[in-house]
C-alpha cells in the first residue's frame, strides 16, 4: 500500500500540472487544510482498479466550477455556460488528474485502470469506500477559490 504523504504528495503535483498547462489556473496547497466549504458544490469523481482500487474526486463550489470550465473551454468570463458543458469541464478535470497521477505511480502500481468520470451538484457532498480504505485530503486554493483534493483507495487483497 501507498502511503498517505506519498498520495497527498502527488495528488498535489497531478492537479497542479493539470491546471497550469490545461486549464491555465494556478492550484496551490491551501494554508488552512480545515476549512469547510459549503453552498452548491460539484463533485467530479473518478474511480479507478488494479493493484489498488479507489476513487479520486474534485470537489468545488459552484462560482470555482464556472471559472474552471470556462478558462478550460477558452471562453469569457462574462459567457453564458450551459450545464453539460459545465459537468463534463468538471469530469474531464477528474479524469485528467487520475491520469496524472496514474502516470506518476505506475512504476510502483501498475497495471491501474480507469473509469469514465461521474460529476454531481449538490450540498455536502463526500464519498466513502468503507472500512480498510486509506484517505488522502488535500485542501486547495484554486486561484481565489477554495477545492478539495482526494483519494480514497485500498489495497486488493
Amino acid at each position: 500500500m501507498i502511503e498517505q504523504v506519498c498520495v497527498t504528495e502527488t495528488l498535489l503535483e497531478a492537479a497542479k500540472e493539470v491546471f497550469e498547462t490545461m486549464i491555465f489556473m494556478n492550484i496551490e496547497k491551501a494554508a488552512d487544510q480545515e476549512a469547510k466549504m459549503d453552498g452548491t458544490m460539484f463533485l467530479g469523481t473518478i474511480t479507478f482498479k488494479g493493484g489498488i482500487e479507489g476513487c479520486l474526486s474534485i470537489s468545488m463550489e459552484e462560482a470555482c466550477g464556472i471559472a474552471v470550465a470556462k478558462n478550460m473551454l477558452c471562453m469569457e468570463p462574462d459567457d453564458d455556460i450551459p450545464d453539460e458543458d459545465l459537468a463534463d469541464a468538471i469530469g474531464e478535470v477528474a479524469n485528467m488528474v487520475m491520469g496524472s497521477v496514474k502516470t506518476r505511480l505506475q512504476d510502483t502500481i501498475p497495471n491501474v485502470e480507469i473509469s469514465i468520470p461521474t460529476v454531481i451538484c449538490g450540498r455536502v457532498l463526500k464519498n466513502n469506500m468503507g472500512d480498510c480504505s486509506t484517505k488522502a485530503v488535500l485542501r486547495v486554493n484554486i486561484e481565489e477559490f477554495d477545492a478539495e483534493l482526494s483519494i480514497l483507495c485500498r489495497s486488493k487483497n
